[in-house]
C-alpha cells in the first residue's frame, strides 16, 4: 500500500459484470484487503447502511461503483452516499464502462472522488484498481 495508507483496505465494489468482479479479485490478490461485492445498486445501499443480512458488516474505506447497474443505477447509489452524513465521508471511486464524455452528468455533479472508464485491457484495469488501493 502507499504511504500512509491502510495496512488492508475493506471494499466495496458494486459490480454486476462478472468478468469485471474477477479482474478486481485478481487485482487484489496477494493484498491484505477484504473484497465485499455487491452485484446491484439496491444491494449495495443495503450494505453501506447496514440492512437485513448486511447487519454486521465493517464499514467499507473506499467504495469501486460502477453506473450501469441493475435495480439501482450508481448514480442514484453516490447520490445516497453523499446525502447521508454517517456515509458522505466515503472515498468513492466511479469505474464504468461509459465513457465520461457520455455521462448524463458532469464528473463533478457526480461528487466521486476519482472517475475512470474502464480500460479494456484487463492488465490495464487491474492496475487501475491496485492504484486505487494503495492511494488510500
Amino acid at each position: 500500500m502507499g504511504e500512509g495508507a491502510a495496512e488492508s483496505a475493506e471494499i466495496l465494489l458494486v459490480e454486476d459484470n462478472p468478468g469485471d468482479v474477477r479482474l478486481v479479485e485478481e487485482a487484489l490478490q496477494g493484498t491484505d484487503s477484504t473484497l465485499h461485492i455487491a452485484r446491484d445498486g439496491r444491494e449495495a445501499l443495503d450494505f453501506l447502511h447496514r440492512r437485513d443480512e448486511f447487519a454486521d458488516v465493517p464499514r467499507p474505506d473506499i467504495v469501486l461503483l460502477d453506473l450501469n447497474l441493475p435495480q439501482v443505477d450508481g448514480t442514484q447509489v453516490l447520490d445516497e452516499i453523499r446525502s447521508d452524513p454517517e456515509l458522505e465521508h466515503l472515498r468513492v471511486t466511479v469505474l464504468t464502462s461509459v465513457p465520461e464524455e457520455y455521462v448524463s452528468l458532469e464528473p463533478d455533479e457526480l461528487d466521486a472522488n476519482d472517475f475512470f472508464t474502464k480500460p479494456a485491457d484487463p492488465d490495464e484495469f487491474m492496475a487501475l484498481v491496485r492504484s486505487r488501493i494503495e492511494a488510500l
